[in-house]
Parts: structure tokens; sequence; C-alpha cells
């Protein structure tokens, strides 16, 4: 199996936040990383967020999947969060969504690439570099 390299974007968002506003909260991540969506492996998020519909169409716009991690995973990143926030642990019971899940999406060896940026309603931050197996990914998008 072979693996490439890549970049996690870590999402968060309100309930019925627009697809739109989600979309292009990520490709502003994207462009302030000098990135394009071609260097996406993966969408991860909190799991309270599996069935929002703008993270699932984030992963259905850029052709990968989606994955969930519970707030105690994405808690275990704490101290390596850019911004933690006491008003996000109140809320989620971790410090930080968007962070969070990029880096444990991507993985122990990565680093933010961009902290977290913040729309009306939306964050994002993305991570990297990323290994993930690319045989797996093609039988997981959305």
């Amino acid at each position: 199996m072979t693996e490439e390299a890549g970049l996690v974007l870590g999402l968060g968002c309100e309930r019925r936040t627009p697809a739109e506003e989600v979309i292009a909260l990520a490709e502003r991540a994207l462009a302030d990383a000098g990135a394009n969506a071609g260097d996406l492996r993966l969408v991860a998020s909190l799991d309270a967020r599996a069935e929002e519909p703008a993270i699932l169409a984030a992963a259905k716009h850029f052709a990968v999947p989606a994955v969930f991690y519970d707030a105690a995973t994405l808690e275990a990143e704490a101290s390596r969060l850019a911004n933690p926030s006491e008003i996000v642990f109140a809320h989620t019971g971790c410090h930080g969504v968007a962070e969070g899940a990029a880096l444990v999406g991507a993985g122990s060896e990565a680093m933010l690439i961009v902290p977290k940026i913040v729309s009306a309603h939306a964050t994002a931050a993305l991570a990297g570099p990323a290994r993930v197996e690319a045989r797996r990914l093609a039988a997981e998008v959305v």
C-alpha cells in the first residue's frame, strides 16, 4: 500500500451553517497555506457534527473522506493547540475542534500549518504532513 503525504482540514461549525460558508473558509485555509484542494487527504471534525450537512458538503466538494472524533480524542491534543478556548471546552468537552481534529487526523508527527481561522459560523485549521494510505482513502470518499 502506498502512502501520500498531505494535509488534513479540521472543521467546526454551528448547526445549520451554510455549506457555502464552510467551503469558502476551507478554501481560505488552503490559500493561506499556499496549498490547493489536491493537497487535502481528510476533512476532520468532532463526532457531534458527523451528520452536519456543511461539513459533509465540504468533504464532498474536495473529494476526500470526512472523519469524526470524540471530544476526549480531540482534547488529548490540547497541548498542541495554537488557540485553545475555554468557551469551546464548555460547549464541546475539548479546547479546540478545528485545530484538534486537524492534528488528530494528520497524526502525531504533524503540526498546524494554518492555525484556526474563523468565519461567521465556522472554524477551520490545517495540519500536516498527514500520512494516510492512498488505497484506503479511495474507498472512503464521501
